[in-house]
């Protein structure tokens, strides 16, 4: 139900224990605590694949069906397994980093599979490179990264999974450089393989950007694979001769090693194919006498002095051409201290940033950015911060990176801290480009800025906190105009994120001038536009022991307020606040509602006598006694359940109904009414009474509002057309078996006869 507090009454009693003592007792609590990631063997930089391994190689060597002797085998293993299943959690993760253990629930890593299923079927594809596991978060900035994607939707229990796995594993290798191959695991997974149609297992889906996903259907063999994936490869192969050789204008395509290698090469290189039996004097003329393979750069010509520019391949294999020809490829353009803030302000860039040496050379499949940013209208360059290291210290540049420049010059740019790899650096360039998210220093840190920001504290090796940047992003674009958004690198500005007391990454933070309001909730797009929502609008008040004074022991007669008592490292209460967010805002007007920081305010919620969070309580109108309140007690903490249980308690608007003040009042009055014809036994009818209340206050003083109690009045109920079922235990029987469909009955009377009734 909650996370009890520990008493306070051994305080006295600790004070007189010796400090020797006390000290000999911590270490003895430090030396046999070991946190999530020592248990793992992992840093606290491991990524999501890195933390799978890692448990898994523990898994199979400390499962209890590998230790039959030992009795600790179980225990150590419930430790491994929570450790596992909180830091694979992105929310949990951050939660444990910032609360530690206290802020998890107790029931994480409780149950686990046989030694066979962490053998067998656990991360298949976790060892193989070629493979790339792809989560929710990740998914879509893969597949819409304009290259080619073909996944595998898999369920680690599924036998026909299994089957696949050898064929899929030789299919990537085979593959590999002509398009990406990657796995989803639906188990842990299993809603974004819904939303990706992945109704069975496996299903095989090609994704591109633009082009609607298509399903695989066909045999499973790596040759029938590998047919469908060059159907979709973009390809174009020129057939070269005498007459077109410098002018190419006849495209055809081709099969093999060269149509792979068109594949390969699509935006960069043209390929094209030469017959040297029909095209023997252009053969010659470049010195060919056996088949091979020749790449000619741009400005390349068959003229004998510039023949030495062309680079002749000692190879017909589709990607060890690829390999060699993409190392031949131009680097980026270079820009320098002199053009850059020029370039800078009239384009948008895409810039590397190196010390003395091109670090785009340790991946060259980079290259192909210049190409698939050539629709986002983005150009792609580098910078030596060696030769000019005060424009690198002004970025806050310390060390080779990327940044996204959005054609404001250097007032509007983003550092990119996600994968270095392709497909992950150009949707950050994509979504980058087209947001409003600023990288953050103290030369630009909005303490006192008069418009409101939403700041971002993280820590480039933190895997949170780069799950977190697309949403940011998103919710950029969504308030433009409305809130700024920058992000603050605290392993660079370590002083400022002292200075506003940052324990853990990511830490989100709302400046509005002099407020400062940190945000809790889930890392997405959707929840920090309704906690900026919340700012603007608050559904909640927030209490202090003065305020709670003020406000609910000295509240007006007619007052009510619900009051929720927690704790930021409380887990059931981070779980609840979205909730009563949402359940304050439905009460508006009739319910005040407000919550109180126990961490903060300890000694005031032992006051008032708080034993366990979260502690939810109504404060009642009416009542002789400031202190009287009721505590809520139900299993649901929803906000629809909280709101029914607030509601309750309002005094009643509509009026009871006896079969004598209903043909008084109703079918002879003057009034119109609206009529309950209710249960009291019945589920539905006291779920919709709360509701009823709210009608009858919302058409107070327009439409009377009353109810009728069917089992004391059944002929009442019966005369006025509401069918029973013939009588009131048959009601009961029906309303039991239909107990969720089953609804009270509601009824209308217009001023005049019982003619007049509409049934609601």
């Amino acid at each position: 139900m909650g996370v009890w507090l520990n008493k306070d009454d051994y305080i006295r009693d600790l004070k007189r224990i010796g400090l020797c003592l006390l000290i000999v007792y911590t270490a003895v609590l430090v030396g046999s605590y070991q946190d999530f990631y020592s248990l793992l063997g992992v840093s606290k930089t491991a990524s999501s694949r890195e933390i799978r391994q890692a448990f898994k190689k523990l898994a199979l060597k400390l499962h209890p069906d590998k230790n039959p002797n030992n009795p600790d085998a179980h225990g150590d293993f419930l430790k491994i397994n929570r450790a596992y299943e909180v830091l694979k959690d992105e929310d949990l993760r951050k939660k444990y980093d910032k609360y530690g253990e206290k802020g998890l629930e107790d029931n994480q890593g409780g149950q686990y599979e046989s030694w066979n299923y962490y053998h067998y079927d656990f991360g298949i594809y976790d060892d193989d490179p070629q493979i790339i596991t792809l989560e929710r978060r990740e998914f879509d900035a893969a597949v819409n990264s304009g290259e080619l994607w073909l996944v595998n939707f898999y369920s680690p229990g599924c036998s026909h999974c299994h089957d696949l796995a050898p064929t899929w594993r030789e299919f990537a290798k085979e593959v590999d450089g002509l398009l990406r191959i990657g796995a989803v695991n639906c188990g842990d997974d299993r809603m974004l393989c819904q939303m990706k149609g992945a109704d069975s297992y496996p299903s095989l889906f090609m994704f591109r950007s633009g082009m609607a996903a298509v399903k695989y259907n066909g045999d499973r063999s790596k040759d029938s694979l590998v047919s469908f994936a060059m159907q979709h490869v973009r390809s174009t192969v020129t057939e070269l001769s005498t007459g077109n050789f410098v002018n190419s204008i006849q495209t055809a395509f081709a099969a093999g090693t060269q149509l792979r290698l068109s594949g390969m090469l699509d935006g960069l290189v043209n390929v094209g194919r030469m017959n040297c039996d029909t095209q023997d004097n252009l053969c010659k003329s470049l010195d060919i006498t056996t088949s091979t393979t020749a790449y000619f750069p741009p400005g390349a010509t068959l003229n004998n002095k510039e023949k030495s520019s062309i680079l002749f391949l000692n190879s017909l294999d589709a990607k060890e051409i690829y390999m060699e020809l993409i190392h031949h490829l131009p680097d980026f353009e270079l820009l320098s201290e002199n053009t850059l803030e020029d370039r800078l302000a009239h384009h948008r860039w895409l810039i590397f940033f190196h010390f003395g040496k091109n670090e785009n050379s340790h991946d060259p499949e980079l290259k192909k950015l210049k190409t698939l940013l050539k629709n986002e209208h983005i150009q792609v360059g580098m910078f030596d911060c060696s030769s000019s290291p005060g424009i690198c210290s002004d970025l806050y540049v310390f060390q080779p990176c990327l940044a996204m420049f959005k054609g404001q010059g250097t007032k509007e740019y983003e550092i990119h801290h996600g994968k270095k790899i392709l497909y992950d650096i150009f949707a950050f360039a994509k979504e980058s480009v087209n947001s409003h998210v600023t990288t953050l220093g103290p030369q630009n840190f909005p303490a006192s800025d008069k418009e409101p920001w939403f700041v971002d504290f993280f820590a480039p090796w933190c895997p949170p906190c780069r799950a977190l940047l697309p949403e940011l992003r998103k919710a950029s674009t969504l308030l433009y105009g409305q809130l700024k958004f920058g992000t603050l690198d605290c392993t660079i500005h370590e002083g400022l994120c002292n200075m506003y007391n940052i324990q853990a990454y990511p830490t989100t933070v709302v400046f509005n001038q002099s407020s400062i309001h940190e945000y809790e909730g889930h890392h997405s797009a959707e929840q920090i536009l309704e906690f900026i929502e919340d700012l603007r609008n608050p559904s909640v008040v927030s209490l202090s022991p003065t305020t709670f004074n003020e406000l609910v022991k000295q509240r007006k007669h007619d007052e009510v307020w619900m009051v929720d008592f927690y704790s930021p490292w409380c887990h059931p209460c981070q779980v609840l606040m979205p909730e009563w967010k949402r359940m304050a805002l439905t009460l508006t007007g009739l319910i005040s509602v407000g919550s109180v920081d126990c961490q903060q305010y300890h000694s005031f919620c032992a006051q008032e006598n708080v034993q366990r969070y979260p502690e939810i309580r109504f404060y009642p109108q009416k009542s002789n006694k400031a202190h009287q309140y009721h505590s809520y007690n139900g299993w649901n903490r929803d906000a629809y359940s909280m709101r029914i249980w607030g509601l309750g308690f309002l005094p009643q608007a509509s009026i009871d109904l006896t079969p004598q003040t209903f043909n008084e009042k109703v079918l002879q009055g003057k009034n119109h009414w609206v009529v309950d014809f209710y249960a009291p036994w019945c589920a539905p009818c006291q779920n919709f009474a709360p509701e009823f209340e709210l009608l009858a206050r919302m058409i107070k003083g327009k439409v009377k509002a009353g109810k009728v109690d069917c089992r004391a009045y059944a002929q009442t109920c019966q005369k006025a057309g509401i069918k029973m079922g013939g009588g009131h235990k048959r009601i009961s029987q029906k309303c039991k078996s239909q107990s969720s469909k089953e609804q009270p009955a509601l009824a209308r009377w217009k001023v005049g006869t019982d003619s007049s009734k509409i049934v609601l």
